[in-house]
């Protein structure tokens, strides 16, 4: 198969973080847009993409983009496509639809146009006048955005790449899997400095970072839609790419994080998927108050999710977490921290000095901003020695 056009959608602000992503994986970026990142891949890609990106939501095969303003037209462009190339004959589809701003507003009637168009084009193709679709998994997705559709497979499945498989525990309002990972990534935490996370609820901030400085693949231990299409994607793919990402796991590299919080139940939920993720020889857990804490070694990183909007006990309490962020980085000019939240008063109170730098991003549908305060830099290696002869 020549080159496949691929979207990979994801939260709003974490468009420009998922197309670095994409670029170490080696492809070339078409286009970045308001949730998807557009690229040129191929089949391995469809592979690679599901397996490695961290902070992503779904990988989707571009079929056509075209304009659709009535239900005719919206058939008759479907039924254009060689959906044969994708979908055998035995092939189970199901057909989704989302229309924004757009002159055809019913879902459901669109739906209907869709699967009759793919139907029509496929029974003609294979000569068949009933699909059987007793075979994988071929999920269509319609978005009609301002009467411009574009039409896509999920490569993904129905279970979204946020879906990392060591959650085994859970607590109230977790993060997403995808979100803290993107935290990490828009730090300057890497390994050689200690990582703290005091509101570590079940672990997946502190998790998601442990897995990304020692190259765990996210998707190793799941399975997707497309490794069911061996129309497509030859299985050794999926073996080949696989064996590469468990090759390139460095359990050698010193990670140090300390995830801690005040509720117990969350500290035992957080260990036990530490365990399930193969990282807790390099988390530290404990039950701790954060208002308790105290952080001793230098150029240390807090990458946190306090409690908020419905999580908040009450505004006393959150007041006094801020106060005492105020306090750790005033006591220590290299610690750096890295706090996202839907409070809006909280770069105030956390004191005079204004963020370094702030982002929109959301949790779920919680709209929140990413506040990054940046401690001084570490050394070089080689710049404590030249210091030191000084």
């Amino acid at each position: 198969m020549s080159k496949i056009e691929l979207i990979a959608t994801a939260s709003f602000g974490l468009e420009a973080v998922v197309k670095r992503e994409i670029e170490n994986l080696g492809y070339r970026i078409l286009k970045s847009e308001n949730a998807k990142i557009t690229y040129l891949a191929d089949e391995r890609g469809i592979v690679r993409s599901n397996l490695h990106l961290r902070c992503a939501d779904r990988v989707l095969v571009k079929m056509a983009e075209f304009k659709a303003e009535e239900s005719e037209e919206l058939f008759q462009q479907t039924k254009a496509v060689a959906w044969e190339e994708w979908i055998p004959p035995e092939g189970k589809f199901t057909v989704n639809c989302t229309t924004v701003k757009s002159r055809l507003r019913s879902e459901s009637a669109c739906q209907k146009t869709v699967k009759k168009a793919v139907v029509e084009r496929l029974s003609s193709v294979y000569g068949m006048d009933k699909l059987p679709e007793t075979g994988a998994e071929y999920t269509i997705k319609l978005t009609l955005l301002k009467d411009q559709a574009t039409l896509t497979i999920d490569t993904t499945g129905p279970v979204g790449l946020h879906k990392r498989s060591y959650r085994v525990k859970t607590v109230e309002a977790p993060i997403k899997e995808t979100l803290a990972a993107a935290l990490v990534q828009l730090s300057f935490w890497k390994s050689g400095r200690l990582l703290v996370d005091p509101f570590c609820g079940s672990g997946t901030i502190a998790i998601e970072a442990a897995m990304y400085e020692r190259h765990i693949a996210p998707g190793l231990n799941r399975s997707f839609a497309s490794q069911g299409w061996d129309n497509i994607i030859d299985p050794e793919l999926w073996k080949e790419e696989k064996k590469k990402a468990f090759e390139m796991i460095d359990y050698d590299r010193e990670v140090r994080i300390l995830a801690s919080d005040i509720d117990g139940q969350a500290v035992a939920a957080a260990r036990e998927n530490a365990e399930e993720a193969g990282v807790d020889d390099c988390i530290e857990f404990s039950r701790a108050d954060f208002t308790k804490i105290e952080i001793q070694e230098p150029y240390s990183v807090i990458i946190c999710n306090p409690p908020y909007g419905e999580r908040i006990g009450d505004r006393k309490s959150l007041k006094s977490i801020y106060l005492h962020m105020k306090e750790l980085m005033e006591k220590d000019e290299t610690l750096s921290l890295y706090m996202i939240t839907s409070d809006k008063d909280a770069a105030g109170v956390i004191g005079q000095r204004q963020p370094d730098r702030k982002r929109k991003l959301y949790n779920g549908r919680i709209e929140t901003c990413y506040y990054q305060y940046y401690g001084s830099r570490p050394p070089k290696p080689g710049e404590e020695a030249e210091n030191s002869a000084e």
